[in-house]
């Protein structure tokens, strides 16, 4: 099981990364992404600080256990996605994520269409995403998020009944901020078919996570 999608201290999570990289390893996982809440104000502080941590907690934890460092853009305008998901890169992100525009949070509208336009890795709980953003996340790669974050799950069977209509890639996310947020493979799952999935999609689901790790780490 692989999580491409957790909040740390960073931001507004409640664990430090090693704690939380720990309790992950714990729950199953064997790849956890670090994507703490960005924006231009702390995006040079967070992501070169999660980088090193990676590096350092990925070689010692045993079992062995991979973690990514990353960012969420988070409520950032539209127009500066881009050139800040460019930036998150080349400070050492593995994972760029955009804070889709969900129906619980005032996310600037444009925010899911500029997401997928920079190619980012992982447009997070999209809401009532669009069928041309849909289909643009379909050609470009971006990976459509189901996610098992109270409130941004509303509208999981919407994300997910659009990307099997247009074949868009998904992966299925904790988007903890909180020990009691991780899920294990068997929570993943109840998310997944709670959706209106199934179990084959699961596994897609799986291996489109496992590729992206393994890119993100080559």
């Amino acid at each position: 099981m692989i999580d491409l999608h957790s909040h740390t201290t960073f931001s507004d999570g409640e664990l430090i990364v090693a704690e939380l990289a720990r309790r992950a390893q714990v729950a199953g996982l064997s790849a956890l992404a670090v994507t703490d809440h960005g924006d231009p104000a702390n995006l040079d502080f967070i992501v070169p600080r999660v980088a090193l941590a990676a590096r350092e907690l990925s070689r010692a934890m045993e079992p062995p256990f991979t973690l990514l460092p990353g960012i969420e853009l988070t409520h950032v305008p539209p127009s500066l996605i881009a050139g800040l998901a460019a930036r998150a890169r080349e400070l050492g992100a593995n994972i760029v994520v955009v804070h889709g525009e969900t129906v619980v949070e005032p996310v600037p509208p444009g925010t899911n269409r500029a997401a997928i336009e920079a190619g980012v890795d992982v447009l997070a709980h999209p809401g009532l995403i669009s069928e041309e953003d849909v289909e643009l996340a379909a050609k470009k790669g971006v990976l459509l998020e189901i996610t098992g974050r109270k409130g941004h799950s509303l509208t999981n069977g919407h994300v997910a009944r659009l990307a099997k209509k247009w074949g868009a890639g998904m992966v299925v996310d904790s988007d903890a901020h909180a020990p009691g947020d991780l899920m294990d493979e068997a929570r993943a799952r109840l998310v997944v078919l709670g959706a209106g999935l199934s179990e084959e999609d699961f596994a897609a689901m799986r291996r489109n996570a496992a590729r992206l790790v393994a890119r993100a780490l080559a």
